[in-house]
């Protein structure tokens, strides 16, 4: 792992802490928020570890496309559809507390399939 990789996969660790904690404050925005930074900052460890590209949202989604694809696994995409829905939610507040509670777990299962794949 390059220091590169290993600092976004220590940031998506620290930003999932995060968003449980701020979930348990019922701070909604901020858990919202550090739910997407932990699924951006993993999808781009593993871009970086692969050489490609992941600086916007475009990047990265073609990134999760990809790694989708290598894999078999579409729950990929949903997962991190899911997490661009808590990105939106920063900005709106539209989402009521479950729909936060079930993003975050999203996103803990996307990281569990992205985390080996930064190596």
């Amino acid at each position: 792992m390059t220091q590169q990789t290993h600092y976004y996969s220590a940031t998506s660790r620290d930003f999932l802490a995060k968003a449980h904690a701020y979930l348990n404050e019922g701070d909604l925005l901020q858990a919202s928020e550090k739910g997407w930074g932990a699924a951006a900052e993993m999808v781009k460890s593993v871009a970086e570890a692969r050489g490609w590209p992941h600086n916007t949202h475009r990047d990265m989604w073609r990134a999760v496309n990809r790694l989708a694809h290598e894999a078999g696994d579409r729950a990929m995409l949903a997962h991190f559809h899911i997490a661009e829905s808590l990105h939106i939610n920063f900005y709106e507040g539209w989402l009521p507390q479950e729909a936060v509670e079930h993003g975050i777990s999203q996103v803990e299962e996307l990281l569990q399939q992205l985390y080996p794949l930064a190596e």
